[in-house]
């Protein structure tokens, strides 16, 4: 998909963060674009920040962990619009670094709901009926190096979620393309650097009867600012990766029909070309999770 202009274009998670960057860059590009998200104070002051330069702009409270909710959402977009071309499977969650074993059932029950099972609702309740438009179309899902690529010990409910999702866009995809649908998707992995998302203070949106049974471990959970000034304290510069010039390289990536969209995406191949050898030898790939 060459030109954006008067796509309509469904990012969910889009309030803030990488989201929200999507949808200006979307914007920009001439689409129509539906935002979505949990928070309605932050989307509504999104949706009023980006409708002010013009452009057609809705704002649609949703909860992709509940397939009714998600249902709802393609229901207004398809009743106002008539079509969706883009569909950004983009909503994230995330909760503290731990062991397996501190890990606890609404843990994973809350991370696996938005970032899994919100993709395959966003699947289930846009993909048949973009099919049946018979326009040219694309589903594009938020993964994560973290789990699609090389997972971290630490964060393994996070990890699986997210490669789960790389896992099953794969399988979106062979899907679509086998049965010569106009519709592609591809992978969408956040890159460059560290992000500066909302995905640091997930918690504020974790729902009460999702609660963790037990307290979080010490120094599990910290907020962006907090991480970077302990990385500092050690003597670690990180890069900060512009979440405008990500979303930026997303779109260039879904104009080439990339599959795989990712900066620095040649280094992939090291990694999981180590990973597989170790795999192949009966060994573990991922390194000794050790909390710092």
């Amino acid at each position: 998909m060459q030109d954006f202009t008067d796509k309509v274009v469904v990012v969910t998670g889009s309030a803030s963060g990488i989201g929200k960057a999507l949808a200006k860059a979307f914007l920009a590009g001439g689409a129509k674009v539906v935002l979505s998200d949990v928070e309605k104070t932050a989307l509504d002051k999104t949706a009023a920040e980006l409708s002010a330069n013009g452009g057609v702009v809705r704002a649609i409270v949703t909860d992709v962990s509940k397939a009714e909710s998600v249902t709802a959402l393609a229901d207004a977009v398809f009743a106002e619009f008539g079509a969706c071309h883009i569909l950004c499977n983009n909503a994230g969650v995330s909760v503290s670094n731990c062991n397996v074993w501190d890990t606890t059932p609404n843990d994973w029950a809350w991370v696996l709901g938005v970032n899994l099972r919100g993709v395959a609702h966003g699947i289930q309740a846009f993909v048949a009926r973009m099919i049946e438009s018979g326009e040219p179309g694309l589903i594009m899902n938020t993964s994560s190096g973290d789990g699609g690529i090389s997972p971290l010990a630490d964060q393994s409910v996070y990890a699986c979620s997210k490669a789960g999702v790389s896992i099953m866009t794969e399988c979106l995809n062979a899907q679509l393309v086998g049965q010569n649908t106009k519709l592609r998707a591809c992978i969408f992995y956040p890159s460059g650097g560290i992000l500066p998302t909302g995905i640091w203070t997930t918690r504020r949106n974790r729902p009460a009867e999702l609660a963790r049974e037990k307290p979080a471990p010490a120094g599990g959970e910290m907020t962006f600012d907090e991480f970077m000034t302990g990385m500092k304290e050690i003597g670690v510069e990180l890069p900060v990766q512009d979440l405008d010039e990500l979303a930026a390289f997303a779109l260039d990536g879904i104009r080439k029909e990339d599959f795989v969209i990712m900066i620095g995406r040649e280094t992939m191949e090291a990694t999981l070309v180590a990973r597989a050898k170790k795999l192949a030898n009966g060994q573990c790939p991922i390194e000794h999770g050790l909390h710092g």
